[in-house]
């Protein structure tokens, strides 16, 4: 099954049962990689592949309205010799990491899991054990972690039971808790605590065909998700992680079970972590089992590291432009990468082309690369107007996903339950103080009344006393009086 793109020689097709070798389109600004991005994606909705791709410049969601011919679009249609062309529109989903424009797109940290959540924190062993950890006591209290602030409330609840918990689990130092903390209020200031919640994503809806058989268009409105290198990496490896696991083995099929487009790619390369570069490598590999093609969209191809890149089968190259010495070798560079045409030199075409055309390698039925070869790419099907807030707002309501992840769900989780564990715990602390206050203030009474019943008693006594004493001189003074009186009266 052939995906028609544009001509060369002859009309030019990509073969769908090679576009799970994955891909990249490259050329400098405005030398056609938006269009060519279109038409392979209205290509492959035509034969029911659904597709899923980012959006930076918000120039791709006018795929949803029907074109409508323009003097350059007939130039065009003219010179490829088209008389029959038909303008259409295709089925699209809108998404959103921040909810602004589109579905909401998010996920739990508990899908998300300890692995690639150690890995987009950058963490070293130590740490990446403790948020083992952390997972391991989180699953068997039942404590579901949701959001940023359910992490960082069992980081708290961790460091207030670390000595009974490193008895268990190895020790807990402080330390990490503390640095684990702080790379996490990085990733909370990239906009993670809108993306990390639920309702999660189910990947299953990136996979949707029409009522009439066409694959839905997924496109991520990424104009800020873009800046967050980071953010965007955490979707990407969980998206293709997630697809791994529930996607079976298939080999090559007939045409891709679907196809990812990731614009603007050496940002998302750049500053990648190690750690996070050699997951993407494993996973752009086995992925292709599963049905799947990734192409990756930049500006030149040698931002995407050589790992990455030596796995794409299909390279659509625009005009690169050589301003420099170190510009040129980078041209050079990729003419390399390049099966060589005999008829033309590779270099002198890359920095020649025009607008809308492009230098074009694939792969043919023995997974061979073919030879390089010029082609002027067809227009889109689709409109190249701007679509309005109001025709946004339509596409994303009308949605079949809309009610289903229109509102967020903030269910009973490891923040809620141990702030209420530590509400009970205060309560419970207050409770015992105040028993303790009380206790203290009902001995210190007792001991007041025990002092003060020892002084009466002191008193009394020594009244008694004194009485007694004062009775006893009386009557002895009387006695001697009376004796010696009755003495001196006898």
């Amino acid at each position: 099954m052939d995906i028609f793109i544009g001509k060369g020689r002859e009309y030019f097709n990509l073969r769908s049962d090679k576009l799970n070798q994955h891909g990249v389109i490259c050329g400098a600004t405005g030398s056609g990689k938006t269009v060519t991005l279109k038409i392979i994606c209205e290509e492959l909705s035509q034969i029911g592949v659904p597709t899923f791709l980012s959006d930076v410049k918000s120039d791709l969601i006018n795929l949803s309205k029907v074109g409508s011919p323009n003097e350059n679009v007939d130039k065009r249609l003219e010179s490829m010799g088209i008389d029959d062309f038909e303008y259409r529109n295709y089925p699209i989903n809108i998404w959103d990491v921040y909810g602004d424009g589109g579905l909401n797109l998010r996920i739990s940290i508990s899908e998300l899991g300890p692995l690639l959540l150690s890995q987009v924190l950058e963490l070293n062993d130590t740490q990446e054990g403790i948020i083992n950890i952390l997972f391991r006591v989180a699953d068997e209290q039942g404590l579901l972690l949701l959001d940023l602030k359910d992490v960082n409330s069992m980081i708290g609840y961790l460091r207030d039971h670390r000595e009974e918990l490193s008895i268990r689990y190895g020790n807990i130092a402080t330390s990490s808790l503390s640095a684990i903390q702080r790379k996490l209020l990085v990733l909370e200031e990239e906009g993670a605590d809108e993306f990390f919640g639920e309702p999660t994503i189910d990947i299953g809806d990136f996979l949707k065909r029409d009522e009439l058989g066409n694959g839905i268009i997924n496109i991520l409105d990424s104009k800020r998700l873009i800046n967050k290198p980071k953010l965007y990496s955490i979707f990407l490896l969980y998206l293709f992680s997630e697809l791994f696991e529930v996607l079976p083995e298939i080999g090559n099929p007939e045409k891709p079970v679907a196809v990812f487009f990731f614009d603007e790619a050496h940002l998302l390369f750049k500053n990648m972590s190690k750690t996070l570069l050699e997951k993407l490598n494993t996973v752009v590999r086995l992925i292709r089992s599963k049905g799947v093609g990734i192409f990756f969209i930049t500006q030149n191809p040698l931002d995407i590291p050589d790992t990455v890149s030596s796995q794409l089968g299909t390279k659509i190259i625009h005009q690169l432009r050589a301003f420099s010495p170190k510009e040129a070798a980078a041209v050079k560079e990729i003419s390399k990468t390049l099966r060589e045409n005999e008829n033309f030199d590779t270099v002198d075409k890359i920095l020649n082309l025009e607008t809308g055309q492009a230098l074009v390698q694939t792969l043919d039925a023995k997974n061979i690369p073919t030879k390089v070869e010029e082609v002027l790419i067809r227009p889109p099907h689709s409109s190249f107007d701007n679509l309005s807030s109001e025709d946004i707002k339509h596409i994303v309501t009308n949605s079949d996903f809309y009610d289903k992840y229109h509102a967020s769900i903030d269910r009973e989780s490891a923040y809620e339950v141990l702030k209420l564990k530590l509400q009970e715990q205060k309560l419970e602390e207050e409770r015992i103080k105040q028993e303790e206050l009380m206790r203290k203030e009902q001995e210190k009474r007792e001991k007041e009344e025990a002092k003060k019943r020892k002084q009466d008693r002191k008193y009394l006594d020594r009244g008694i006393d004194s009485m007694l004493g004062t009775i006893t001189r009386t009557i002895g003074r009387e006695i001697a009086r009376g004796i010696l009186g009755s003495i001196k009266r006898r």
